[in-house]
């Protein structure tokens, strides 16, 4: 799998810059790379804003203005990715001025040795900047430790990893500050570990002089000389901020839980990853933080498999975006009423080449809905107020839900090849309508922002939340990736889908879920949305019915397909009837990888129907027992519990969180099988045992 090179910049050390004004010296050394990184691992885990722990220091992947000092070292336009349905979507939550989904700066290269691609990479900062010394304790900004030009040390072309900040005549704990053959000691210097964060977004570096000093200055020192040890003694905030030149010390526990809050300074909204600050400055509470905690960086992404467009007008609007992102308002305007010099510019346009196999009448159609105004920022927030992470899902499940053309069908525009497939024999299977084959899919996902201590579905006013890539928090562009695979899709049959939901949702079991994900609601998510009708939220029972499934399946394809099963993934259809988009219950198992051929076609010999008899017969019986049972099989949440699961645990359904697309939330084998005790008549599926 291909990686990502990420390039370092920071306040007195800018590898970056280094490159570019050595770039004679740059074929014997490597400043400016410190570590390489997978492009999903940049989009999900690591991307702009987030801290990417490298072995010797931390970086924080830059804003997106960055991205285009990066860029421009390339002749011609950056390389985009062509995906009108989720650009649509990234619109409507970020604005009409996002014009492209863009791929990290990348180049793949023939072998390890190879120094092309060398001026590409995502850049980064050096982050935190204050650094303990590991040989004195020392505790300084990252300036003190490069003053002398040796701090820094990243010379080996092919081992980027080996980027160190060093002490330069450390003394150590001791007191040497030479080695015994009289050079300067060097000590390594790691990132000092605590952070100041709000819920607006906003992340800021520790003020150390400030805290020993109870909000003062050092008396002795305009500059004082801090350290920084660790007791080691408890979790959590256990080290010991010291003034070598006052004698001030004070502990960091004191600025730990809901106490310490009151002893912490106000935030500045500072936005390391655009190196800036908030307009308008900041009101919200400041919370202690380590630079690896987990909630310190939460990605808003959204996601679409490339489908063919069935809406006319939805087709329209592809064409017209794409024409109006080619040529240029100016230009288009001025050809529109000529078509046949409009011809002749797009033949030198390979991404306008469908659109040339349209008449005359139809092209123009295209040119006026590209010439028509964009909607206003009024109009945007009242759609933007109406949509639902569900309308991403619509388009796929009606294009799923139709019958192929023709046996094998291919569209040659996505890329989406179809297959149908009979659906297994037996009664146990009467639940299931029609199983497809897809043999060839895309994905392509893109990150619209970021938000930190609260995750993105866990607040309210997320417009206001969401923390912008860019430092004028109106992108241009959002990177993204896509990855090809192949998957196999199951479709229940609606109407006992309907009938079985009316069932559950009368049935004490049911209550008991919904009054468990109020007090989740109430206890886990955010102040802001305590406002919130915790149903909004709540996941149907079709859901909860199609997402059990789901695992089941995935657990057994993993063990018949040759994948692991942590690179399978579920997409769920799982809706009632609403206005504008009919009922839906089915799920989609795929694989995909981010290199250009995709995967080996071992989760489509699945969908044959005799080896999909088996898996599914295996997945059933599956959920009828589990290692943790009867504890498992009887679980119900009562007060207090506050769990959103029933009968599932580890030992049986829970998939990794690389697989399930809600934390292992909303699962109940009671919903699938009958499982002994109570609520047997709940079971969608019978018992596969006969």
């Amino acid at each position: 799998m291909s990686t990502t090179d990420m390039v370092a910049l920071g306040d007195g050390v800018d590898p970056l810059g280094d490159a570019e004004r050595l770039a004679e010296k740059q074929a014997h050394k490597n400043f400016a790379k410190v570590g390489s990184a997978r492009p999903s691992s940049l989009l999900y885990t690591y991307g702009p804003g987030a801290i990417i722990d490298l072995p010797h220091f931390t970086v924080m992947p830059s804003g997106l203005d960055d991205w285009d000092r990066i860029w421009a070292r390339r002749q011609g336009d950056p390389p985009e990715i062509h995906a009108p349905r989720l650009l649509e979507s990234v619109q409507l939550q970020l604005g009409q001025q996002v014009r492209a989904l863009r791929p990290f700066p990348h180049q793949e290269t023939g072998n390890s040795f190879s120094r092309e691609g060398d001026d590409l990479g995502v850049p980064a900062r050096i982050f935190p900047q204050w650094m303990r010394c590991t040989g004195c304790d020392l505790l300084a900004p990252l300036t003190t430790f490069v003053a002398d030009t040796r701090g820094y040390t990243n010379t080996h072309p092919y081992r980027p990893d080996e980027a160190v900040v060093q002490h330069i005549g450390c003394a150590g704990r001791s007191g040497g500050a030479t080695t015994r053959r009289g050079g300067a000691r060097k000590s390594p210097c790691v990132p000092a570990r605590y952070l100041l964060a709000c819920p607006d977004g906003h992340l800021d570096e520790f003020p150390y002089d400030w805290w020993v000093h109870q909000g003062g200055t050092c008396p002795k020192a305009a500059s004082p000389v801090l350290a920084m040890t660790d007791t080691g003694a408890s979790r959590g905030a256990s080290a010991i901020v010291a003034c070598r030149s006052c004698g001030a010390r004070r502990p960091m526990n004191q600025a730990q839980g809901e106490a310490g809050r009151r002893n912490l300074p106000a935030c500045r909204g500072r936005l390391p990853h655009v190196d800036g600050f908030a307009a308008g400055g900041c009101d919200q509470e400041t919370r202690l933080m380590l630079v690896g905690a987990s909630n310190l960086w939460f990605p808003v992404t959204q996601s679409i498999i490339d489908m063919p467009r069935l809406d006319p007008q939805a087709r329209l609007r592809d064409d017209a975006s794409r024409l109006r992102n080619e040529l240029g308002e100016g230009r288009l305007a001025k050809y529109a009423l000529d078509m046949e010099v409009l011809r002749d510019i797009m033949e030198d346009k390979p991404t306008l080449t469908s659109l040339l196999e349209l008449d005359d009448a139809a092209l123009g159609d295209v040119v006026g809905r590209a010439l028509q105004p964009e909607e206003s920022e009024a109009e945007r927030d009242a759609r933007r107020s109406r949509w639902s992470p569900v309308d991403l899902l619509v388009p796929e499940w009606n294009y799923l839900d139709r019958e192929p053309p023709e046996e094998r069908h291919a569209d040659a525009a996505s890329g989406l090849t179809v297959s149908p497939r009979a659906v297994p024999s037996g009664e146990v299977f009467t639940g299931v309508r029609r199983v497809l084959a897809v043999d060839r899919l895309r994905t392509v996902n893109a990150l619209l922002g970021f938000t930190r201590i609260d995750d993105f579905e866990r607040i309210d006013d997320s417009g206001s939340r969401l923390v912008s890539l860019c430092a004028n928090r109106r992108p241009s562009w959002v990177p993204a990736t896509e990855d090809r695979g192949e998957g196999v899709f199951l479709q229940l049959d609606e109407a006992r889908v309907a009938d079985w939901e009316q069932r559950v949702e009368a049935s004490e079991l049911w209550e008991s879920h919904v009054a468990a994900h109020k007090r989740n609601f109430e206890r886990r998510y955010s102040e802001t949305a305590k406002d919130m009708d915790h149903m909004e939220r709540m996941q149907p029972a079709r859901y909860w019915l199609v997402h059990t499934l789901a695992h089941a399946l995935m657990r057994q394809m993993a063990m018949h397909s040759g994948y692991g099963a942590a690179s399978l993934s579920e997409r769920l259809y799982a809706w009632p009837e609403a206005e504008g988009r009919p009922a839906a219950a089915g799920l989609l198992i795929t694989t995909t990888a981010s290199d250009s051929d995709g995967t080996l076609g071992g989760l489509v010999a699945l969908s044959e129907p005799s080896r999909l008899a088996d898996v599914l017969d295996a997945a059933l019986r599956g959920l009828m027992r589990c290692s943790s049972d009867p504890v498992c099989a009887r679980r119900v949440p009562e007060d207090p519990e506050d769990f959103l699961h029933g009968a599932a645990c580890h030992c049986c359904v829970m998939a990794s969180e690389t697989s399930c697309e809600r934390a292992n939330r909303f699962l109940d084998r009671r919903f699938v099988v009958p499982l002994p005790g109570d609520w047997t008549d709940l079971a969608f599926f019978g018992d596969p045992r006969g």
